[in-house]
């Protein structure tokens, strides 16, 4: 059976391309909202970190309803480091839109979805967005998508796809790139006429791959997933188990049964072949397992998810302050929210360490982790965290690491300075192509080479660089790269900074925390530009004397203090240094705190 009354389609792009707003305009246009009713912006976008930042982080779905034929849409994130949600979602979806930045072109990202999207051998409709931008060039990006159709091994059919120029901003898709459109029509048309129908028949025993998970302190795990055989019923008797046997299948029984119209999730009695549905009331049930009629176990392949290549350690705050913000500050706490993330994010992996106080947190990224430490610190969490490290794989008796594929738009003015940094991060240079009065440049680099280098390349490029980097593979260890030449300013005592302390201490180099802070001893206030950390005392009052010396009184001036984001704390810190990280505080400190103990450790090493 083909059901011609429905199609599945994912939104795949680079981060920032405009997939989410262009889903606002389908959303709007297809008449999901009221007349009168008042919708924010990136309504897709839906919890606190997404909005603030303007990136997409979960895959999330909606439906809109054109000429009576349903269209499942799922928005899917762009960063690289949130690529596991796109590769699993791609098995719910029958075609995708490529969506290009009409100014920037594809980009790393873009090109890593669209490979997976092409070897399940999904349909693609390339949508150019952003055609109005005054620095668009789309003849080139025209051009440069199909070299990328065809690097990727696009079949004559995926070389064919279909090409529309669109306003996600405006809601407006044309055909042709010279007139504006009026409105999303030519879009959905070309999705009901391109994208193929769901196939299946509906008559045979139910087979149902779970692509993503959602959980609910009510109903425990929601399982996602697009009907691939039979149907499926409220109440129904059904077996899961997964297509690797990695664990022994069992039955359960469907309680709940939800389709997605709009924004909404609706109950449904029943669902059939194509239709992309939430279950709940199976226990255990993860990302990968197939539900099967109860007589009739066949589970379907899942893909393989890609592994994880940045490391740190979370362990339990044991600052002189812990205790004071947070409402989650055990151990036991720390474990339960690591183990509960496991469930929904098929990217990450926790492991135990010989402490019970510390757990070993693997991700995609640092971007990856530090999302998920943000959501534990408003989530009422406190805890420490340690540098980022790479995970090291040995090749055929080899040491190998994690390779990125870098690639920055900077002004020609800038190439330099990029380059330059990059030969000490022991990137190697791919290729060089000018585009307008900018450089893009494609480097190869250990993932160990980019830590704390984002400051660093926005500093050398006035603000005016983008850049973006995407796994590339393991590559033979390339050797040492200097982490970081500048030491740390470190309090030499508890108490509150006061003005004349911090007014000696900004001699010594930039400081992280103004007048009125509450300090301990250990902490990092500032950065000093020589190795080496120095002890400075913030908290250093002036002695009164009776006696008044013209112009000592003068008001003391300090420089404002450097305020690090949780991004820039972890990029900062050394291999013996933390983040403290509390609802209310994001705190650095060294590992041993005692700074005459940590000089004695020095003096032993020496």
């Amino acid at each position: 059976m083909i059901r011609n009354d429905l199609r599945n389609i994912a939104i795949i792009a680079h981060v920032d391309h405009g997939k989410t707003t262009l889903v606002d305009g389908m959303l709007k246009q297809s008449g999901a909202f009221r007349q009168n009713q008042v919708v924010s912006e990136r309504v897709m976008d839906s919890n606190d970190i997404e909005r603030e930042r303007g990136i997409t982080i979960l895959a999330k779905n909606t439906s809109v309803i054109y000429k009576d034929v349903k269209i499942n849409i799922v928005d899917t994130p762009g960063h690289a480091d949130f690529g596991g949600e796109v590769e699993r979602i791609l098995k719910m979806v029958d075609g995708v839109i490529l969506l290009v930045d009409a100014a920037e072109g594809p980009m790393p990202q873009t090109r890593f979805v669209l490979q997976h999207a092409l070897e399940l051998g999904h349909r693609v409709i390339i949508v150019i967005n952003k055609i109005d931008r005054p620095d668009a060039r789309i003849a080139e990006v025209i051009d440069e998508c199909y070299e990328l159709l065809m690097d990727l091994g696009a079949t004559d059919e995926q070389l064919d796809s279909p090409i529309l120029f669109c306003s996600g901003r405006d809601g407006t898709a044309s055909e042709d790139e010279h007139t504006a459109g009026t409105d999303l029509t030519p879009l959905f048309d070309r999705i009901l006429e391109y994208i193929p129908a769901p196939e299946g028949d509906p008559e045979m025993p139910l087979q149902m791959l779970v692509s993503s998970i959602d959980y609910n302190d009510y109903v425990g795990r929601i399982a996602i997933g697009k009907v691939e055989r039979g149907s499926v019923k409220v109440n129904q008797e059904v077996m899961i188990g997964d297509f690797h046997h990695t664990k022994k299948e069992y039955r359960g029984k469907i309680v709940t049964l939800y389709q997605i119209n709009g924004l909404e999730r609706t109950p449904a009695e029943t669902a059939t072949v194509g239709d992309i549905v939430c279950i709940s009331g199976i226990e255990n049930i993860t990302i990968g397992d197939t539900i099967c009629d109860w007589q009739n176990f066949e589970p379907l392949p899942f893909v393989k998810i890609s592994e994880p290549t940045v490391e740190m350690t979370f362990s339990v705050n044991d600052s002189p302050f812990a205790g004071r913000e947070g409402k989650y500050v055990t151990s036991r706490h720390l474990r339960e929210r690591l183990f509960k993330e496991l469930l929904k994010d098929v990217s990450l992996r926790v492991s135990e360490t010989d402490s019970t106080d510390s757990f070993k947190v693997a991700g995609r990224g640092e971007m990856h982790l530090s999302i998920l430490i943000e959501n534990m610190r408003r989530e009422g969490y406190e805890l420490g965290v340690s540098t980022p490290r790479v995970l090291y794989k040995e090749v055929e008796g080899k040491l190998c690491e994690p390779i990125e594929e870098l690639v920055v738009d900077v002004p020609e003015t800038s190439v330099g300075a990029v380059m330059e940094k990059m030969g000490v991060r022991k990137g190697e240079m791919i290729s060089m192509n000018p585009m307008g009065s900018r450089m893009r440049v494609v480097f190869h680099v250990p993932a160990r080479g980019l830590f704390g280098y984002r400051n660093e390349f926005l500093t050398d490029t006035k603000g005016e660089g983008i850049m973006s980097s995407v796994f590339h593979g393991y590559e033979p260890y390339k050797g040492d790269i200097p982490r970081r030449s500048n030491g740390s300013l470190v309090a030499f005592e508890a108490g509150e900074a006061v003005t004349y302390g911090l007014y000696n201490a900004q001699e010594r180099g930039a400081l992280f925390i103004g007048a009125g802070v509450q300090v301990y001893e250990g902490m990092i206030v500032g950065v000093s530009p020589k190795p080496g950390d120095l002890v400075v005392n913030v908290c250093k009052k002036k002695h009164l004397t009776n006696t008044r010396a013209s112009g000592s009184d003068d008001a003391l001036r300090l420089i404002p203090p450097k305020i690090l984001s949780l991004e820039d704390s972890l990029e900062f810190i050394a291999d013996d240094e933390l983040v403290e990280v509390t609802p209310k505080n994001i705190r650095l400190r060294k590992k041993t705190l005692s700074n005459v103990q940590r000089a004695k450790d020095n003096s032993k090493l020496k």
